[in-house]
């Protein structure tokens, strides 16, 4: 672990091609060119955001007591010029996979689940009127970014971990990425995390103490809600997600369904 940390530590975070490509179109036309536009753009891809929180770290004011975590508002304060020639789109996530299709299919399925998490949770903070929603949706779409770094640098040995579960499909995913990996992904995530100053709310999700928290349950159920529904709307966990995330937003079961289906179609367009 601590010698992916180190790699990762150095490593140049690669973006999604439709990022790259958006964010050019934008520069081009500068007309349209606003904090606004972009910070969408960011943050529809988890591996741009992560890329540009580390840099905001990084080159953190040391008069700056407040951590900034509204990614249109770090963009406001470093400039556009200063975002296009420092955070620089590249290099692409499909040119780095290009030998291994499978992963990137596998890697792109993980951004989906980011991105509609992020949605998910955005929404419910709005409805329970939490005044840090940037917050809560960049930590909902973050809560794998081990994961997709991994599939990024370490394609190989994530493939094979898929092939175990598939496989043996009650093998647990610490227990398969120990035994590939030699070490478990919450703990790969606990510590990047930290070492990366990444959103406290990440780190509040891996904390047993605190999971009765709303923030903390909106991106947990946000991030459930995601997965389980990947597999089409009758999956079967869905109805204990629908109870949990009413219980969350004090609304009735049944009106979940057409609230998360609804939010959904909206999100895909």
């Amino acid at each position: 672990m601590d010698d992916w940390l180190a790699l990762l530590g150095q490593a140049d975070v690669p973006v999604l091609q439709h990022t790259a490509e958006e964010l050019e179109r934008f520069r081009k036309g500068r007309n349209q060119l606003n904090a606004s536009n972009i910070a969408h753009i960011v943050t529809d891809d988890p591996l741009m955001t992560v890329k540009l929180l580390r840099y905001m770290q990084q080159h953190k004011s040391r008069h700056q007591l407040q951590e900034l975590l509204d990614v249109k508002q770090m963009l406001l304060m470093m400039g556009l010029d200063t975002f296009f020639r420092d955070v620089a789109a590249y290099p692409i996530v499909e040119d780095c996979l290009q030998d291994h299709p499978e992963a990137l299919a596998e890697l792109m399925k993980t951004v989906r689940r980011a991105q509609r998490s992020a949605w998910y949770a955005a929404d419910w903070a709005q409805r329970m009127h939490d005044v840090h929603m940037e917050e809560v949706k960049v930590s909902a779409l973050l809560t794998h970014v081990t994961e997709m770094l991994m599939w990024c640098f370490n394609p190989v040995p994530m493939l094979e971990i898929r092939r175990l579960q598939k496989m043996d499909p009650s093998l647990r995913s610490r227990d398969a990425q120990e035994q590939v990996l030699g070490f478990a992904g919450v703990e790969f995530q606990r510590r990047l995390t930290q070492e990366w100053q990444l959103p406290e709310l990440l780190q509040d999700l891996l904390d047993p103490e605190l999971q009765e928290s709303p923030r903390v349950r909106n991106v947990m159920l946000a991030v459930r809600l995601a997965r389980h529904s990947a597999n089409g709307w009758h999956d079967a966990a869905l109805p204990h997600d629908y109870n949990d995330i009413a219980d969350l937003l004090h609304v009735e079961p049944n009106r979940v369904l057409p609230m998360v289906r609804t939010g959904s179609a909206n999100w895909l367009h």
